[in-house]
């Protein structure tokens, strides 16, 4: 039985001209230590016929399109998400997209994700685990997150630096390290602060292999314990865990899936690439050391490669795909709103400064 038949690779970068430009504007070369990477919609489709990826879900990579000024990055968003709608009108059942927002800054971002996914009918939408020093989770993205739990969006969770993983003087590259980070802080913080229970309708894809949580789940469960963060998190933290997706981009080894087949049913595990930040023969490598893993059925590898992802993108579906609906959560919540802090101003309204 042929484990790839059409893989579904739900991360997988794109370099639009519009925001390859913003970047040689700003002197910026590398991302997190790795080259920006030449790119051309071509390049994609040969590596996705050299190792049986039917459809790409394209997504822009940090650092976004934020780049000091507001009205640009609301400006950088639009231009990228039409490319990229562009590129799945030329290439029907190749590419989809997740939607690229101009966060931090809430009222642009949740005007752009409506257009995208209501106008464009992107796939989801893709969100830094943090940007500016704000991870996801904060109050100021309340209005987004009521914005994009409404439309039942699906939302690819990738890292970004934090100013504080730039400030440690660490001789490793940033994508090394820091970003695995700041995926497992954004996690954490989305349950801590009650945005998935609040916000059940939103599925959350976490990118590589979730960072470091799928390691420190237990760790992170025992804040199930504190009387404040049960009233947050009333289900138990492992349980809001165990709802996210995990994608396989850069950590289909075995010692990251013994983790998460040990958290997650194998339904929540989606196929990843990182292409082109993962350049071809990295491709080729993460396939073929996932078709060799000894610890997943066949049926189990299928799933991953392509089954798991219909559940989230049924339009995607082929001739002789069964397609099994996505578990529908709801809240125990009476309120879908973030509690205000006493004594402290509205964050949902507060935007960072521009132009700084």
């Amino acid at each position: 039985m042929s484990l790839t038949p059409g893989r579904i690779d739900i991360h997988h970068h794109l370099v639009p001209p519009a925001f390859a430009a913003a970047m040689e504007r700003k002197g910026l070369r590398e991302i997190a230590g790795v080259p920006l990477p030449a790119w051309n919609p071509r390049h994609s489709l040969d590596v996705m016929d050299a190792n049986s990826i039917q459809t790409a879900l394209l997504s822009l990579s940090a650092p976004g399109v934020f780049f000091d000024d507001v009205e640009q990055a609301r400006d950088l968003a639009r231009a990228c998400n039409e490319y990229a709608a562009d590129l799945k009108a030329k290439n029907p059942g190749r590419f989809g997209s997740f939607a690229v927002l101009p966060t931090p800054f809430t009222a642009p971002a949740c005007a752009e994700a409506a257009y995208a996914l209501d106008k464009l009918e992107a796939d989801g939408v893709v969100l830094l685990g943090s940007t500016e020093g704000r991870f996801l989770g904060d109050p100021a993205y309340e209005d987004l997150m009521m914005e994009l739990d409404a439309r039942r969006a699906v939302v690819l969770v990738h890292p970004n630096l934090h100013a504080s993983s730039r400030q440690l003087g660490l001789g490793a590259p940033g994508f090394l390290l820091e970003f695995p980070c700041d995926t497992t802080r954004a996690a954490v913080n989305l349950i801590l602060t009650g945005t998935v229970e609040r916000y059940p309708r939103i599925r959350w894809i976490l990118a590589h292999a979730g960072g470091f949580l799928p390691y420190v789940a237990w760790r992170v469960s025992l804040a199930s314990a504190s009387p404040e963060l049960q009233e947050r998190a009333p289900r138990g933290v492992l349980t809001y865990m165990r709802r996210f997706y995990y994608d396989t981009a850069l950590s289909p080894s075995r010692y990251s899936m013994a983790a998460l087949r040990e958290l997650v049913d194998p339904s929540h595990i989606l196929f990843g690439s990182d292409y082109p930040f993962a350049p071809a023969p990295l491709v080729a490598l993460e396939c073929q050391t996932l078709e060799r893993a000894s610890g997943w059925p066949d049926t189990a590898k299928l799933g991953i490669n392509r089954g798991h992802a219909l559940t989230l993108f049924p339009r995607y579906k082929g001739e002789g795909d069964v397609v099994l609906p996505a578990p529908a959560h709801h809240s125990a919540s009476p309120s879908r709103r973030a509690p205000r802090v006493p004594g402290k101003r509205d964050a949902t309204l507060a935007e960072p400064t521009a132009n700084r």
